[in-house]
């Protein structure tokens, strides 16, 4: 039986929303930072079933530890099973907001 804990992250990055799988989640040394490590993609290398997934494989192929502003993650999942990597528009997602933050003072 394998009890490695699988994670789905969901966070904005350039007005999409990612969908990963990664097996190391915690909170990074860099404040307000999320750590995510050792990246989960499917292992069909020769045939491209999910262009989705293929370009999130290309994009963080060179990546080893993803440090995430934590206003960036909507939801850290520990799941039983992994699903398809996604990329959606933003626009799937409208009621999600921008948490308020305190004005900067002019010099």
């Amino acid at each position: 039986m394998n009890n490695t804990t699988l994670y789905k992250v969901i966070f904005i990055n350039r007005a999409k929303v990612y969908e990963i799988y990664a097996l190391d989640v915690f909170s990074s040394d860099i404040y307000g930072f999320i750590y995510v490590a050792d990246l989960v993609f499917d292992q069909n290398q020769t045939i491209v079933i999910d262009p989705a997934e293929e370009k999130l494989r290309d994009e963080f192929e060179n990546v080893n530890v993803l440090h995430l502003p934590m206003q960036s993650v909507i939801r850290i999942e520990e799941v039983k099973k992994k699903l398809s990597c996604k990329i959606r528009d933003i626009k799937k997602y409208e009621n999600i907001s921008v948490l308020p933050s305190i004005p900067r003072q002019s010099k």
